[in-house]
């Protein structure tokens, strides 16, 4: 027997509905409940409800409820993201229902669904069933425009660059640009067909400046044109090093700035931070804010916190694995993790001297005393990026730094045997003493608090 059209529909666009919620909310245990309903057309709906752990979406007769698991709740962002899903899902629905308007909006089906998702995130419009439906949502069309970069080489190398899309008509830091002026100019996806497009801008130095709209304004230095837009301004929310000037060209206009980067990962950047990821074939909502300040409260020392977290997403960016550590009890905690060998408050008795063998102590004699804070960032960054692990206590003194940290026996084998890998591991082991930062090579960040906290 067929299945109706319409039963048919709705059951393709349930199961994209479940992949977006499984997809950015990884964490969250999803339950659904078909009932019966007094209104089969129902639409998709996002419930109010009191619990901060909970959120519940609606759609017929099926209710869709995310849980967070212990005491985590669901951030702003997150909030955000469940409408900017919903949003896109229903406009898509609505479409594909309506012959005359799926041909109106044939815009709407170009590309991955889960770039407009993204779009949505900054700017809903395009999506609603008013009269602001006929709208573009220009920052998926600049990501599409990215995907197709990424695939693409220039003259045999890969292509990096980059858009910053202003919230407004015209460019802030030179107003003298009257938007007449600008009216006559093409839109950043017809651009791109020109050969030598990107090689006019990197992305990570040097960005094109569009307008409101997505039309070309400009070719800027990302780094000045940011410092004249908010000279004075300090960014709340840490990032890497390279791309601070991308985020705080998006502090002022609601601006959104989307970088292909050399590593080939699409970047988006808006209210002074790095929103969203694409990496490893998926799109991570980064929600940089709040988890810092969750991995800043479990170290208890704002400057200690900062740095670590400053230098594990400068890590994460050049693709380099490390490991930190952050013991609550040294006393209890060093001889069970960490070798006599490796131990920076030993000293080093295993050769006599004059016995002409040089071992990396001679080095490391230079970090007895130091702290993680008065390293210089790049020094720090050098040293984290050596096999091993960087640990320090409280106060961010150095009690190893390249340590292969220690199993203990009775903590190795538990439910059936270790299937991690050997970082994972040890961030997991360190992680019963203190706070654990785990920076992996495909440039994924995991927190570890007694359990895995969180990833960006």
């Amino acid at each position: 027997m067929s299945v109706p059209p319409v039963v048919a529909l709705s059951v393709f666009y349930e199961g994209v509905l479940q992949a977006a919620l499984r997809q950015f909310f990884r964490r969250a245990w999803l339950e659904i409940e078909p009932a019966p309903s007094t209104r089969p057309d129902r639409p998709l709906t996002i419930e109010s409800i009191v619990d901060p752990s909970t959120l519940r979406i609606s759609w017929g007769g099926t209710t869709y409820t995310l849980r967070m698991p212990g005491r985590v709740t669901f951030t702003p962002h997150q909030i955000r993201m469940a409408h900017a899903i919903v949003a896109v899902i229903s406009a898509r629905y609505r479409a594909i229902q309506d012959p005359e308007l799926a041909a109106e909006r044939g815009e709407l089906f170009r590309g991955p669904i889960e770039d407009r998702y993204v779009g949505a995130f900054f700017d809903e419009r395009p999506y609603t069933a008013g009269g602001s439906e006929t709208g573009v949502d220009r920052i998926a069309s600049i990501i599409e425009m990215l995907r197709v970069a990424a695939l693409s080489t220039y003259e045999n190398r890969p292509i990096s660059t980059g858009v910053l899309v202003l919230g407004g008509a015209y460019d802030p830091c030179r107003p003298e640009l009257a938007p007449p002026m600008t009216r006559a100019s093409s839109h950043m996806t017809a651009l791109s067909s020109i050969k030598s497009f990107y090689r006019l801008a990197d992305g990570v130095r040097t960005v094109f400046l569009a307008d409101v709209d997505g039309r070309l304004l400009d070719i800027i230095d990302i780094d000045r044109w940011s410092r004249q837009l908010c000279p004075d301004a300090i960014l709340d929310v840490p990032g890497a090093q390279v791309y601070q000037p991308h985020a705080r060209a998006t502090l002022e206009q609601h601006s959104v700035c989307v970088v292909l980067s050399p590593s080939r990962e699409i970047k988006v950047f808006a209210e002074g931070a790095e929103a969203f990821a694409f990496h490893g074939a998926a799109w991570h909502l980064l929600d940089l804010k709040a988890k810092y300040e969750v991995w800043a409260d479990a170290v208890g020392n704002p400057l200690l916190a900062l740095r670590l977290f400053q230098t594990a997403l400068d890590l994460a960016d050049a693709r380099e694995g490390a490991l930190f550590a952050v013991l609550r009890d040294p006393v209890d905690a060093v001889p069970r993790l960490i070798a006599p060998a490796d131990r920076l408050d030993l000293c080093d008795t295993s050769e006599s001297p004059g016995s002409g063998t040089i071992s990396r102590r001679e080095i490391f004699h230079m970090l007895e005393g130091r702290t993680a804070t008065d390293l210089d960032p790049s020094v720090l960054f050098s040293l984290a990026s050596l096999d091993g692990a960087i640990v320090v206590d409280g106060d961010g003194r150095l009690l190893a730094a390249g340590a292969i940290l220690r199993h203990p026996p009775d903590e190795e084998i538990e439910q059936g045997g270790i299937i991690e890998g050997a970082r994972t591991t040890a961030a997991m082991t360190a992680s019963k003493f203190g706070p654990v930062l785990k920076v992996s090579e495909d440039g994924e960040i995991t927190f570890y608090d007694r359990e895995r906290v969180w990833d960006i």
